[in-house]
């Protein structure tokens, strides 16, 4: 079995609960299913930051505005350890056979989901989403791609509590969502793909970089590939496969430049160009630290002369 393979098996089975519980960590505050912990991504966390929905298999860590599945917070925990060293020692870490298909718990399924959407709307419906995008850069770009989602998630007495973001559908019909304070997927997990062009794409790990990408390009007609998350790389190698020119841009983190080695490795002719935006982590802060430095030097005359849930 393959260590690609094995992770996409891994973020279905795995506990984050437990996986932080067996590395020493305890939730400090709990509000429905939804813990906070001390993040241990960052150094001199004093407050809770980091939040983990167990049955929805994802965190977001407030602070660093990333978040993910089981394997991505292996990702960011050990990013001194290559894509296959991380696999293996969540395996170690929650006390899983590679061999074992079975889920290890019971987590809620598309079938029976604990969320529901009440109704989607065109992005800029709503000012807290448009405020969103627009600190990303990317409402423009945002408009005619993502839509705003609305939807509820039942806590265990039943009773519902609403939520709002942006989001788009992934190739099994689930919504991949993101707010000021929420990144995650209302569903199963699956690569996204936008069909144009026959014989050339560009690859990103989330939509929020491609939306960011084509702000640059606003003209390109390439089919794109998402992924979503870095698990599901082998789901992306084999949608690019159909793909005589391929263009990666994944994060130049240690996940990122190990999931670009992957890719060419399996498709020589494919070319990395994360450096677009060499010197920055994502496609995203390059253009957001751009805009900043933009408006500092527009306003620099004129100073001389003078992230949410709703009630229904």
């Amino acid at each position: 079995m393959s260590v690609l393979l094995t992770a996409k098996e891994l973020k279905d089975q795995a506990s984050l609960v437990d996986f932080l519980a067996n590395l020493g960590y305890q939730p400090v505050k709990k509000y429905g299913r939804e813990k906070l912990y001390i993040s241990m991504l960052r150094e001199n966390d004093t407050k809770p930051s980091l939040s983990v929905n167990d049955e929805l298999g994802v965190w977001f860590d407030h602070g660093t505005r990333k978040g993910g599945n089981i394997v991505d917070l292996g990702l960011a925990m050990w990013s001194h350890l290559s894509f296959g060293e991380v696999i293996q020692k969540i395996h170690s870490v929650c006390n899983l056979s590679v061999a074992d298909k079975k889920p290890t718990r019971p987590r809620i399924s598309v079938k029976v989901p604990n969320y529901v959407v009440v109704e989607t709307k065109p992005i800029g419906t709503h000012s807290t989403i448009s405020e969103y995008l627009k600190s990303r850069r990317i409402f423009d770009q945002a408009k005619d791609i993502l839509l705003e989602i609305y939807y509820y998630v039942k806590d265990q007495k039943g009773e519902q509590k609403h939520f709002y973001a942006a989001g788009w559908k992934n190739e099994k019909g689930s919504w991949e969502v993101r707010n000021k304070y929420f990144k995650g997927c209302l569903g199963n997990k699956a690569i996204s793909f936008i069909h144009r062009d026959l014989k050339k794409a560009v690859v990103f790990e989330g939509f929020i970089n491609y939306l960011s990408w084509k702000c640059e390009n606003p003209l390109a007609d390439h089919s794109v590939i998402v992924l979503n998350t870095i698990a599901l790389l082998s789901e992306g190698i084999e949608k690019a496969k159909a793909f005589s020119c391929l263009e990666i841009y994944f994060d130049r983190d240690l996940s990122g430049l190990t999931a670009s080695k992957e890719f060419i490795k399996a498709l020589p002719y494919a070319t990395d160009r994360s450096n677009a935006f060499e010197g920055f982590n994502d496609y995203n802060d390059k253009l957001v630290a751009a805009n900043k430095l933009s408006g500092q030097k527009l306003s620099e005359p004129v100073v001389s002369k003078l992230g949410t849930s709703y009630n229904r």
